[in-house]
């Protein structure tokens, strides 16, 4: 059995590396463009749920847009709590594009909902 354990020992690290390196490139930034952008359009879904609440935006000319908030404790904080807003509110989202130009996905730092501002990473957003 003691042979064993630096054998469970490596195994047991290479697979908490793994997950920890899952995890920071999920919640990372480095699939998002640096540039930010703003995109305008109409709430057609909202989903509060973990690890992101997301948003569903309709835009005039390029479809539907997933929209990532921050975790939902963070989401929270900024005032975005569940009820505040609703399918068929106007917003407007600045934040990060996907640098997959295919992907029409981006994770916004602040949103304004119905004239409403909630900043989501007070600490990225590059404009007032």
């Amino acid at each position: 059995m003691a042979r064993f354990l630096p054998r469970r020992i490596f195994l047991g690290g290479a697979v908490g590396l793994l997950l920890v390196t899952g995890a920071y490139a999920h919640h990372g930034w480095s699939w998002a463009e640096e540039e930010q952008m703003e995109l305008s359009g109409t709430i057609r879904r909202i989903s509060m749920a973990p690890p992101h609440p997301t948003l569903q935006v309709e835009t005039k000319t390029d479809g539907i847009w997933r929209v990532e908030l921050g975790n939902p404790r963070l989401t929270e904080r900024s005032g975005f709590v569940e009820g505040v807003a609703k399918v068929g509110d106007p917003i407007v989202a600045l934040g990060n594009r996907s640098l997959d130009r295919n992907e029409k996905r981006m994770k916004a730092v602040r949103i304004t909902v119905a004239g409403k501002v909630y900043d989501i990473y007070p600490e990225r957003i590059r404009t007032n």
